[in-house]
């Protein structure tokens, strides 16, 4: 067993990943990775997925702490659906671009311009703006919550502006108000990137998440004949996994941020998964490293909490998302 004083630099990484799950049990705590965190943080972990799922989860384990290698307002999520749970974020800087182009008075102000609409919000925004929206949306049903709503209603969608194309898209609905924000990362996979990638690889199968830049390119490419559409997917991360674990392809371009490559070439080592941008990297992602995660476990840092009134209001809009149909495996 490690020393107390040890830390991650001074271990090899099967000792820190002993010493890591041997914490772990002592506080008995779970640890939850999302699929956009560093390699190492994903494989310690007891569970790896996608923000909503693994809070969902948080709600059900029997451990009584939960570690949540993610951004902020994931752990959020989780202490709004486990409110009795003990919620560890181990860098609490761990921000979130998108979450942070709208914030609780942006929705308000915006709600009283359309004071009959309802607000749908991406499970990607802070607790503060899910109590202010009617229901929340993953991206893998952000369609059937859209057309769960009456088509007379006007529908305000937030917070990122290539989602609620995709949606408006797909469900043909001409009543819908799309906020104009964007998680950096996903927003610098351009067409321009996608094109030139497609060019050079026709014989790959396209995987596209429809926070991307270029969702609309690839569906351009697809109905203009570009490209053959059984070759073009936009799915969510967990729709992501279950098309990497069935493909026979050769090799498979990935629109997203990168971190989701170690997942999908371990269920899959035989495909050659390849990121179309290889720049598409979240910092905030990232900071969740070795020594953080074992410095959350030993001295309890960081606690994420959500008053009362607010988890109650925030924890409605996501039930409501939930009893429409269960996100998949990886729903953002």
């Amino acid at each position: 067993m490690a020393p107390v004083t040890a830390t991650a630099d001074t271990m090899t990484r099967q000792e820190w990943a002993t010493e890591v799950r041997r914490l772990a049990e002592e506080r008995d705590a779970v640890i939850l990775a999302h699929n956009y965190q560093r390699p190492e943080i994903q494989d310690v972990a007891h569970y790896t997925g996608d923000s909503l799922a693994l809070s969902r989860l948080a709600a059900t384990v029997d451990a009584g702490t939960i570690v949540f290698c993610g951004v902020h307002f994931m752990a959020e999520t989780a202490k709004i659906l486990a409110p009795e749970k003990t919620v560890l974020l181990p860098d609490p800087a761990a921000g979130c671009s998108l979450a942070d182009t709208v914030t609780a008075a942006d929705v308000r102000a915006w709600k009283a311009e359309h004071p009959d609409a309802v607000v749908v919000a991406y499970v990607n925004t802070t607790a503060a703006v899910k109590a202010e929206t009617d229901i929340c949306c993953t991206s893998s049903n952000a369609a059937d919550v859209i057309r769960s709503i009456p088509e007379d209603r006007e529908i305000l969608f937030l917070p990122d502006q290539f989602l609620g194309a995709h949606v408006k898209r797909v469900t043909g609905r001409e009543n819908i108000h799309i906020w104009m924000g964007e998680c950096h990362v996903h927003a610098g996979i351009d067409g321009h990137t996608l094109r030139e990638r497609v060019a050079a690889e026709p014989d790959a199968e396209v995987y596209v998440h429809p926070e991307c830049g270029c969702a609309t390119s690839a569906l351009y490419l697809v109905g203009s004949g570009a490209v053959p559409q059984e070759r073009v997917k936009v799915l969510s991360t967990g729709g992501m996994l279950t098309a990497a674990e069935n493909t026979t392809a050769k090799k498979v371009l990935i629109a997203t941020e990168t971190g989701m490559l170690h997942q999908l070439r371990g269920v899959n080592p035989t495909t050659e998964f390849e990121a179309v941008n290889s720049r598409a990297e979240c910092h905030y992602m990232k900071m969740i490293d070795a020594d953080k995660l074992l410095g959350s476990l030993r001295h309890g840092t960081t606690e994420i909490t959500v008053d009362a009134d607010t988890a109650e209001r925030a924890r409605r809009s996501v039930e409501r998302m939930v009893a429409i149909g269960s996100p998949s495996r990886g729903g953002e």
